[in-house]
């Protein structure tokens, strides 16, 4: 009787085990499976490779060309000495601070990773900017800033959204286009003030050349 009851002892035992074994091996499982969870955080880079490379360039252009006016805007703010030139350098910080989260935005939920501060090119013309001061300053900060670089954003804008795929960033392209003519304009109308000004005769660019070209004057070495 009592060796029946050691063997039942034994079985139960063993049973136990096995149930043990058993339910670690479950739980070992379950703990691999949200290995599976940076798949789902790597969504958006998925959303990228649907991206036509095209498109993807349009969104890291306007961020660029944001950041770019953004940053010479705020620079003009502190060394500007024209009243009108400093009032248009604060539309420049507000209008592409608000275009720049708006394509940021579009760039998150669409994967694509934008540049976060000036490429090369613009921060070459940032550094010509500070040596500048006075009146000097102002003509170059309106007719670069202000005039050269919004055209060449705005033509660039109306050469990509006929070839855009993606009908979100269409859209957003097709907004910043109007803005971006708008400050072109701005920027055409101080420099034609300055230059009457410059001569009190409306209608004549007096000495200023460089509203006729569109180059901006080269500061004096010291």
């Amino acid at each position: 009787m009592q060796k029946t009851l050691r063997i039942h002892r034994v079985l139960a035992l063993s049973i136990a085990g096995a149930l043990f074994a058993a339910g670690a091996s479950q739980a070992q499982a379950q703990a691999v499976t949200p290995a599976t969870a940076p798949a789902a955080a790597a969504a958006p880079a998925g959303n990228a490779s649907k991206l036509d490379r095209s498109d993807r360039k349009v969104l890291e252009m306007m961020a660029e060309a944001n950041i770019a006016e953004i940053n010479a805007g705020k620079l003009a703010l502190s060394k500007a000495s024209n009243p009108e030139v400093k009032a248009y350098a604060q539309r420049m910080v507000d209008e592409h601070t608000k275009f720049l989260a708006e394509v940021q935005a579009m760039a998150q939920a669409k994967g694509v990773e934008l540049p976060t501060e000036s490429n090369v090119k613009h921060k070459a013309k940032e550094a010509m900017l500070k040596a500048l001061s006075g009146d000097i300053f102002d003509r170059t900060y309106v007719k670069q800033s202000g005039r050269r670089d919004h055209r060449v954003t705005h033509e660039k804008l109306r050469e990509d959204i006929d070839k855009i795929k993606d009908a979100d960033i269409k859209a957003l392209a097709m907004k910043m286009r109007p803005i971006v003519e708008q400050h072109l304009m701005a920027a055409d109308e101080i420099i034609a003030r300055t230059a009457r000004n410059a001569t009190g005769t409306a209608g004549t660019p007096g000495n200023d050349t460089t509203t006729i070209t569109g180059k901006e004057p080269i500061p004096n070495k010291k």
